[in-house]
């Protein structure tokens, strides 16, 4: 007889026997004790956990209804041990590596809309990513060429507009470029995106700035034509 746990997982509800549950915690602690000092840190752990969900409700479906120590094996390997990523070294989960590397899982690749990189709906940025075309523009011109071509295009761009799903988080971005989905890629992710919208808003910002400085410059040219000083 073993204890068991209650627990929620990317929001979703699993029991889990005591000893998985010891451990799935503590590489969960490992995980965010090695991203703390990012900005990110928050979303890593939202993504990772989302992404162990699922892997825990593919391996369910095949063993049973309780998640064991195995089962929490099966996922650390795919989802890397800390020495994988970086973090401390810990033998804690010699088990895990010794299930072996040949077992990890890579889900292939898996169309989504890139909100990232749209225009109108992100359906040629999407197709472009799984396509592996590195710039969405290129799938912009070949849809605007058959379109004009052959007319057809047109209908199938609203199609997968009403069919794809958009890509949400880093999971599904991974997916879309059939990138393995584990702990090192779901972090570098993140904090690309972060980089990227830091960059943004320092580029609004400076721009904001120009126009500002350039109205402060106007206002004082016209000053004098006000107070009637050049009448």
């Amino acid at each position: 007889m073993k204890k068991v746990e209650n627990i929620n997982l990317g929001n979703i509800k699993f029991v889990i026997d005591h000893d998985a549950y010891d451990k799935l915690e503590n590489y969960l602690e490992t995980i965010e004790r090695h991203f703390k000092k990012s900005e990110g840190c928050e979303e890593i752990m939202e993504d990772i956990e989302i992404r162990m969900a699922e892997l825990f409700q593919e391996s369910l479906n095949n063993s049973g209804t309780i998640i064991t120590k195995k089962n929490v094996d099966e996922v650390i390997v795919i989802m890397g041990t800390p020495e994988d990523f970086g973090a401390a070294s810990s033998n804690h989960y010699t088990e895990a590596q010794d299930f072996g590397n040949h077992n990890r899982r890579y889900r292939g690749k898996r169309l989504f809309r890139d909100q990232d990189e749209t225009v109108i709906a992100g359906v040629c940025s999407g197709l472009a990513a799984y396509c592996g075309i590195s710039d969405p523009v290129i799938m912009r011109v070949i849809f605007v060429i058959a379109t004009v071509v052959f007319g057809l295009p047109i209908i199938a761009y609203a199609v997968l507009w009403m069919i794809t799903p958009i890509a949400k988080n880093a999971n599904d971005k991974l997916a879309m470029k059939g990138e393995p989905i584990n702990v090192e890629n779901i972090s570098k992710q993140v904090e690309d995106e972060l980089y990227k919208l830091r960059d943004t808003l320092e580029e609004v910002g400076k721009s904001f700035s120009t126009k500002k400085k350039k109205m402060r410059i106007k206002r004082k040219s016209i000053a004098p034509f006000r107070n009637g000083y050049l009448l």
